[in-house]
């Protein structure tokens, strides 16, 4: 589904736009599979009787409420999670009912980095960390598709910005991805993310020190 054009400016263009990666729905399609499967199961069980029918409706109402808390839920969250990657910005929105988002200009951006473990690699995902210059800090997304591919796009992008604004300023992405400022380059870090409270995090994006569970 493309971004909505009436969120972007005139001269702006979407040059990527990601959901969480795909492996964020594993658990929920394993949810799926389980409960339908033991739900017949159970049904096949119940045996013959005039609580036949009664038994089997019960059984199939407690199917739907872990389906729907278990399955539905976080789908819509994935469905609804978008990182967009612009000519002019980054835009991160979330939310079904209650919406949230952030729109980081690429101006702002000091440092890009990202970090992916030896599943992540498997996979092609990853952590990627946004940094900018002022008092917004650092912007970590989770579970990003194509995590390094997307680090390297958006250096390649600020500079673009940077080359069209005439020169480097104070806190620029260079090409190594590292974090220029007056002293000299100076290298990134990465926050380290949790879960949420249930004990899964489908994806997320955070803000300084605290993370904020998509």
């Amino acid at each position: 589904m493309p971004y909505p054009d009436k969120l972007l400016a005139e001269d702006e263009e979407v040059v990527r736009h990601l959901h969480p990666h795909w492996l964020t729905l594993a658990r929920p399609v394993l949810v799926l599979l389980l409960v339908v499967g033991g739900t017949s199961f159970g049904a096949a069980l119940v045996p013959a009787g005039p609580s036949q029918g009664t038994a089997r409706t019960v059984l199939a109402g407690l199917a739907l409420l872990v389906l729907v808390a278990a399955v539905l839920r976080p789908v819509l969250h994935w469905r609804t999670t978008h990182y967009v990657v612009t000519t002019h910005r980054v835009l991160l929105r979330e939310g079904v009912l209650a919406r949230r988002g952030r729109d980081i200009a690429l101006s702002r951006i000091a440092d890009v980095s990202y970090r992916q473990t030896l599943g992540q690699r498997l996979v092609s995902s990853g952590t990627l960390t946004i940094e900018t210059v002022g008092d917004g800090g650092a912007t970590v997304l989770e579970r990003v598709p194509d995590s390094e591919g997307v680090q390297q796009l958006l250096v390649q992008l600020v500079e673009e910005d940077a080359d069209r604004r005439g020169a480097h300023p104070s806190g620029a992405v260079g090409r190594a991805g590292d974090r220029w400022d007056r002293a000299g380059w100076n290298g990134a870090g990465w926050d380290d993310t949790g879960w949420d409270d249930d004990g899964w995090n489908p994806a997320g994006w955070s803000t300084g020190q605290r993370t904020t569970r998509l």
